[in-house]
């Protein structure tokens, strides 16, 4: 009897359990496959994605919107997400008046562009998450960022009741600041003839110098963010003008980088940015298109002085890519979060990659010597009683200071990691945003070009045309447009500017280290489809949305170059190669457009403009098409590579090939290099070391 008593009392309970589980009723957002979206789709707050029937539905019933814009590893999101959207009273207030629509920034680029735009507009700075309130039609009337729940809530009855009250006076505020949007960063076509100076990248580069931060590297001041194309442009800059200063910078920009604890010690690759100027203490999210970029500004640093810091820094970062954000389709995941469940399992930030001293203590037995190698000191203390590990010298150095062979110390870094990487792995990982983006892949493509460049590592180039083919086979759609997401095995989202800019520049590359025509003709065929669907002839730029996609309250055109490349600097750039390439004298004069354009604007704000200031050398220094046809042009191609030449573009075949730079230059048993500047050659060599010496002669 008493058995059964018991069991029905089981049932009971587990019936109530599953009542009240059930009781948790999901949002719309159950159905979104962004990790982001569904980190929400249990908040009380009634969440819609961004979609049409969503924004019809503000309308229908006069509410209005809030649009709260974010992404999966985003700390502060977590932060607002805890104390406001799971909060009852918060979302009953939001629920009442409001709809309220969660959008995953890295998937809807465009929306946040739009939104990040007004907060600018209306607070003067930005960041995530952005909070935005809005007229039933999506015009903004209040923005801002993280806000504590007091904050948020008085926010919310505020614009609720001054709508309700006064109604007019919204809609006045937020015409002017849609106006604002939809004229700020407007781009008009420049008649004058296109001009480009020497002199005016020297003026542009002196005004960045006043900017860099000669100590710790970066920019001054902090927060601190790698900005890899500004370092990119800067070596490009150093090689043509030689300038020793600029040299120095970059070299202290990579070293204290590397040094820092934005560098992940143990598992390697790079967090997002750091909160501190000396690179320490990070915001500890990784993100793949960071990683990206890093693998090729150190990979071509590598090219001009052979620091094997460089090498070192990318191998760890295609360690972490590939144990951490690789996906077995060939393509790399977006993200790991920067907060991770601490022993209360409660999501706390670094908590994964932070130690105790008592911790390292127990683990490392030649600790005194591994705290002086990581300065678990003052040096690398961070908050409470943890440590972020940093270095603050060479291994050359630390070995002879310490009395160490080179193998030694090597021998010892390489047991330090192992014991704490096996210790770090026994704690609750951040969680992974595992959505796949076109273009952040495109960036990872290129990494692995610009990496078996410099290493010859065969491993490195099969990694880049498994990217390339997963691109090709799943984000690029059969009318010659790219999709932009891929998630559960589905491609969505039709693609932007950047994920058309940045396929076609790693194609290009691809084509460059591979000699298969297709990824040329890919890229051109691509290029051609984002001139119909992308370009705006009235002011001769490119728009970031396809003239297909539905009507926000403003169409951008992305210019400045962030933490990634604008999508138009890098369309620009390819314009240019592929003008070359195939002799094409209209992709060549809208690029040429493109720059004049924006020619002032560079050489006053050079930092904002440093892949453009790339395209402006192209103008004004030599650039040449190398041309190398023969059976040997594998070998020969290798061997151009070992160089750091930011000038040219490389075309070659083992066999005769119809494409226009090597076209009529194939002679049978005979391999030969032309270099060549538009479409004029120079007699043909057979000899590398010859052609190499014609290219750095100039």
């Amino acid at each position: 009897m008493k058995a059964r008593i018991s069991l029905y009392l089981l049932c009971f309970i587990l019936c109530f359990a599953c009542s009240k589980n059930d009781s948790k009723k999901g949002n719309d957002l159950v159905n979104e496959t962004s990790p982001y979206l569904l980190q929400h789709a249990y908040n009380p707050v009634n969440w819609k994605a961004w979609n049409e029937n969503s924004l019809e539905e503000a309308k229908e019933q006069n509410k209005l919107i809030v649009i709260s814009i974010g992404y999966a590893s985003c700390h502060w999101c977590h932060v607002m997400e805890e104390e406001s959207f799971e909060n009852d009273s918060i979302a009953r207030i939001m629920n009442d008046n409001f709809i309220n629509i969660k959008v995953d920034r890295e998937e809807r680029p465009d929306v946040d562009k739009v939104y990040m735009n007004a907060v600018q507009l209306m607070t003067g700075k930005g960041g995530w998450p952005l909070n935005c309130i809005t007229l039933p039609d999506g015009r903004p009337v209040f923005g801002g960022t993280y806000f504590t729940k007091n904050q948020w809530s008085k926010i919310l009855e505020d614009v609720s009741n001054l709508y309700k009250e006064n109604p007019q006076k919204v809609e006045e505020y937020a015409q002017r600041v849609t106006e604002g949007i939809q004229t700020s960063e407007l781009i008009t076509l420049n008649n004058e003839e296109a001009v480009f100076k020497n002199k005016e990248i020297i003026s542009a580069i002196t005004l960045t110098k006043e900017q860099l931060d000669t100590i710790n590297g970066g920019f001054k001041g902090a927060p601190k963010f790698p900005m890899s194309n500004t370092l990119d442009y800067l070596l490009r800059y150093q090689h043509h003008y030689n300038d020793p200063k600029i040299f120095k910078y970059i070299k202290t920009s990579l070293t204290k980088m590397a040094y820092g604890g934005i560098y992940d010690q143990i598992g390697g690759g790079f967090s997002r940015y750091s909160v501190d100027e000396r690179w320490h203490i990070p915001h500890f999210e990784k993100m793949l298109y960071d990683n990206a970029q890093l693998v090729s500004i150190y990979s071509k640093a590598y090219l001009q002085d052979k620091n094997e810091l460089y090498k070192n820094v990318v191998q760890g970062i295609l360690g972490f890519v590939n144990e951490e954000l690789s996906a077995n389709n060939g393509a790399f995941y977006s993200s790991l979060d920067a907060d991770s469940k601490n022993e209360n399992d409660k999501l706390e930030e670094g908590v994964f990659y932070s130690w105790t001293k008592q911790e390292l203590k127990t683990l490392i037995k030649d600790y005194e010597l591994f705290a002086n190698y990581y300065n678990v000191n003052t040096s690398g203390f961070w908050e409470k009683d943890l440590y972020v590990l940093i270095r603050n010298q060479s291994n050359a150095q630390f070995a002879k200071k310490n009395k160490l062979t080179k193998k030694e110390l090597k021998s010892k870094i390489a047991n330090w990691k192992s014991i704490l990487s096996i210790e770090r792995n026994k704690r609750k990982k951040p969680n992974l945003d595992d959505k796949i983006l076109t273009s952040w892949n495109a960036l990872m493509l290129q990494g692995y070009v610009d990496a078996y460049k410099a290493f010859d590592q065969k491993e490195y180039l099969d990694k880049a045309v498994k990217i390339a083919e997963f691109i090709l086979q799943k984000q690029l759609r059969s009318d010659g447009g790219l999709n932009r997401n891929f998630k559960n095995g589905k491609s969505t989202i039709n693609g932007y500017a950047e994920d058309y800019a940045t396929v076609i520049q790693a194609f290009i590359s691809l084509h460059e280290i591979t000699l298969d025509e297709k990824w040329l003709i890919l890229s051109k065929e691509i290029m051609e489809y984002t001139i119909v669907h992308f370009y705006d002839s009235t002011s001769g730029m490119f728009f970031y949305t396809s003239k297909e996609d539905p009507s926000l309250i403003a169409r951008k055109t992305e210019v400045i170059d962030g933490v990634i490349s604008s999508s138009n600097s890098i369309i620009g750039n390819s314009l240019f190669k592929l003008g070359h390439y195939f002799y094409d004298k209209k992709m060549t004069q809208i690029s040429k457009q493109m720059l004049n354009n924006l020619k002032v604007e560079i050489i006053k704000n050079p930092l904002g403009y440093s892949n453009w200031l790339h395209l402006m050398m192209n103008f004004t220094q030599p650039f040449y098409e190398v041309a190398v046809v023969g059976e040997n042009a594998n070998t020969i191609t290798k061997e151009l590579y070992k160089n750091y030449f930011p000038n040219i573009l490389i075309s070659a075949s083992n066999k005769d090939s119809e494409l226009p730079l090597l076209e009529f230059k194939y002679i049978d048993g005979k391999t030969l290099i032309y270099v060549c500047v538009n479409g004029t050659c120079k007699l043909p060599l057979a000899d590398v070391s010859e052609a190499v010496k014609n290219i750095k002669r100039n």
